[in-house]
């Protein structure tokens, strides 16, 4: 598992993930050459998944999110299978969830405007196979939303 090291090493990589693997040895007290193996056994062992861009999308002219809760049609075998298949190909859904209980999925969508999110829902949220109920909750205000874990 992960040992003092690794913890610092992530510690350090969560809080400014621009750093080069340089500035985060030396930030660590390691050479380059132990931190960079000790971040690909991580990488090796599925513990760091990569790293990406957080991308603003109200900065690119999306305003619009909403959270969609999903009750299935579980009378039918392939209900959930095929649910997610289609709900994956809809470009506007950034996230899908499952869940234990009434609610089946969580479905993510972003929409440039209240125009577009209605387009979005009725063109492709509603031809989604098996749903027997939607809750739609409209995003008012991200007030934490973390990544990071306290190591």
């Amino acid at each position: 598992m992960l040992d003092d090291q690794d913890r610092r090493l992530l510690r350090y990589w969560q809080a400014e993930p621009s750093l080069s693997p340089g500035e985060l040895a030396e930030r660590c007290g390691m050479t380059p050459g132990r931190a960079a193996r000790r971040l690909a056994r991580m990488e090796e062992e599925g513990i760091v998944e990569g790293v990406g861009a957080v991308v603003n999308w109200p900065a690119l002219g999306y305003a619009v999110e909403v959270s969609l809760r999903v009750t299935l049609d579980k009378t039918q075998g392939n209900a959930f299978d095929s649910f997610l298949e289609a709900a994956r190909k809809v470009p506007e859904v950034i996230e899908v969830q499952t869940f234990l209980g009434r609610v089946d999925v969580r479905l993510s969508i972003i929409a440039r405007d209240m125009a577009h999110y209605q387009q979005i829902y009725r063109s492709q949220i509603l031809s989604l196979p098996h749903i027997a109920d939607i809750e739609a909750l409209m995003h008012v205000a991200r007030i934490k939303s973390e990544q990071t874990l306290p190591l």
